[in-house]
């Protein structure tokens, strides 16, 4: 845990390790029912989601979780105009504290969604887990890699979170052409 939080990255990429196509979107080949529902569960039991701009989860109940939304736009923290659930969060002029504080939460399970630049943020605060999510059938050819030095790490993110203590579980399936591996700090 990282003071009063626990902080749990999640992502699915494609066998080429994209997160996204060449412009930024996640496409829907990367929409795995199977997925989503463990995607769903999990978030629903998190005290804040964090993302970038061109990052959501898209799910009923979206609307209805805290969420902290990352951006250089702003000095520090400030509302969005479009949900009073969300603070816009500039990590340069607020803590991860402050700005959990501010969509009213001390403590709990911190769900980072991505895109690069927020798991490259969390990645310095440092991960307790990481859900890793593949998909076996999907190819992205130029597309977005999880962390902003993934391109320099050749696509192997499986590197960069060893790199950042923790381990690799064990690989378990969630349905026919998607798999999940929790990353693990070793404490």
């Amino acid at each position: 845990m990282r003071g009063p939080f626990r902080i749990e990255g999640f992502a699915i990429a494609c066998l080429d390790g994209a997160i996204a196509d060449v412009t930024g979107l996640m496409p829907h080949a990367l929409k795995l029912e199977a997925d989503q529902r463990f995607f769903e569960k999990a978030l629903d039991g998190a005290a804040v989601v964090v993302h970038g701009r061109m990052s959501h989860e898209g799910q009923p109940n979206s609307p209805k979780r805290r969420r902290l939304l990352l951006t250089r736009a702003i000095k520090a923290l400030a509302r969005d105009p479009n949900n009073a659930n969300t603070r816009l969060w500039n990590p340069g002029g607020a803590s991860l504290e402050e700005a959990c504080a501010a969509v009213g939460c001390r403590a709990g399970r911190v769900a980072v969604l991505g895109g690069p630049e927020a798991y490259g943020h969390f990645l310095e605060i440092g991960y307790d887990s990481f859900y890793l999510s593949r998909a076996e059938k999907v190819r992205l050819p130029g597309g977005l890699p999880i962390f902003p030095r993934g391109r320099r790490a050749g696509w192997r993110h499986e590197k960069v979170l060893a790199g950042a203590g923790l381990k690799a579980g064990e690989p378990r399936r969630l349905g026919k052409d998607v798999s999940l591996v929790e990353w693990r700090r070793e404490d």
